[in-house]
């Protein structure tokens, strides 16, 4: 004969225990791509517009080679490019190879650079990236993101933007300027930098593609303004469905032509 209850049993006990969270059971959901407020056509028209208005967009942080574009890109951080460019000139001068650099030291390199921001942990880094180049790679910047990101005081955005401007290749470093109209345009709404970054690379034609960071920094620095966009001067202004925007011209109500296949970007 089976044992009386005890008084104290739960009726819960009967039901199925109830997989603990994260355990391999009850694998955790990716979230779901946030979609572009735009068609394929759209999105074309917009990189057209900016292609036309800027053929040959720059960046504005000055240098004279891959090392120096990725010292400057390091120093950039919490900081202006102005601010970074007038340290830099003379820096750049003195060392514009990682060899060079080193050879400066870290106190030297920090005098160069005491007006910008951090500059003691910058200088650090300096020295240090300076140093794994000749260690690692011969002296030369890698074209690679995995290589870079694995130097002291390169993240992913600062790879990107060497990857793009140093080697020409097709990625996007995504900054606040970029993150804000991402989400402000309904272009590649993200709540990370990386989530917008993979959204604009969903999206973007390949045609635009070499251009596509600078176009969208520029127009976010000096246009789609963080405290308030500058609608009226803006060329995509009749395509935009931002909720901010000011001016009186609508989102066109009939849908661009659509793209020959050749040029459509939805697979993208």
């Amino acid at each position: 004969m089976a044992p009386p209850k005890s008084k104290n049993h739960s009726a819960s006990e009967n039901k199925p225990t109830q997989a603990l969270r994260g355990s391999p059971s009850t694998p955790r959901r990716k979230p779901a791509k946030r979609k572009s407020l735009y068609s394929p056509a759209e999105v074309h028209e917009i990189f057209r517009r900016f292609s036309v208005q800027r053929p040959e967009p720059k960046g504005e942080l000055e240098h004279v080679n891959a090392f120096t574009l990725l010292v400057a890109v390091v120093l950039s951080a919490q900081a202006t490019d102005a601010g970074v460019n007038k340290a830099t000139r003379a820096l750049f001068k003195a060392a514009d190879t990682p060899a060079r650099m080193l050879a400066l030291g870290e106190d030297k390199v920090g005098e160069y650079i005491r007006t910008i921001g951090l500059w003691r942990n910058k200088a650090k880094n300096v020295i240090a990236l300076s140093q794994a180049l000749i260690d690692e790679h011969g002296g030369e910047v890698p074209d690679d993101r995995d290589e870079l990101v694995k130097l002291p005081g390169v993240g992913r955005k600062t790879a990107n933007v060497v990857l793009n401007m140093a080697f020409g290749q097709h990625t996007m470093a995504v900054d606040t300027h970029i993150l804000r109209i991402g989400n402000r345009l309904g272009l590649a709404p993200g709540k990370t930098p990386e989530q917008v970054e993979q959204g604009l690379l969903r999206i973007i034609p390949d045609e635009y593609m070499r251009h596509a960071h600078h176009w969208l920094i520029l127009h976010g620095r000096y246009v789609c303004k963080a405290r308030k966009p500058d609608c009226p001067a803006c060329v995509i202004a009749d395509i935009c469905k931002a909720a901010e925007k000011t001016t009186s011209i609508p989102a066109p109500l009939v849908p661009i032509a659509p793209l020959e296949p050749a040029q459509d970007v939805a697979a993208q």
